[in-house]
């Protein structure tokens, strides 16, 4: 388990519960029926950068297909329905590890699920893709290939299931 000391301001939660992807994959692992797979990323992110194989897909925002100058990226949306989805498939006191790319959004995720009660969720603090190689002399200098679920040995898919994927109804 990650210590909060050693987590980046914008991926701390107020339940301060961390874990890497690598140790996210083996708490599954242990215990799958007891422990879920959370994914808050866009459905465009969870379909084509690829997602854990166990993974629910519950976007925590969605894009909206428009500028931020200002923030230079896509505008995006929060999902109204997260809480909601959330709780029709995860009660309060179950194991939920929260990933998104590389941990922003998955401490969003926690703390929404924390303020209605869910006790028991922990940020996956690497996310899916990992963080960025800073090593200017690295040929993956600029690139997700420090950690994450993708580079730590964990199985991942680009096949979806539309029992775990994000589907407007």
């Amino acid at each position: 388990m990650v210590e909060v000391q050693d987590v980046p301001k914008g991926k701390q939660t107020v339940l301060e519960l961390y874990v890497t992807a690598k140790e996210a994959y083996e708490m599954w692992k242990a215990a799958p029926r007891n422990v879920a797979v959370l994914d808050v990323r866009t459905p465009e992110e969870y379909g084509f950068v690829g997602h854990a194989e166990m993974a629910r897909n519950i976007p925590i925002v969605f894009v909206t297909y428009k500028w931020d100058a200002e923030k230079n990226g896509p505008v995006l949306k929060p999902n109204a329905a997260f809480l909601d989805m959330a709780r029709s498939h995860y009660k309060p006191d179950d194991t939920i590890l929260v990933t998104c790319r590389s941990g922003g959004r998955g401490a969003a995720a926690v703390n929404a699920l924390a303020q209605v009660g869910f006790k028991n969720a922990y940020n996956i603090i690497d996310g899916i893709e990992g963080d960025m190689e800073k090593n200017l002399s690295s040929a993956n200098c600029g690139q997700r290939t420090v950690n994450g679920w993708k580079n730590s040995g964990a199985p991942w898919t680009y096949s979806l299931d539309p029992e775990l994927m994000w589907i407007e109804k």
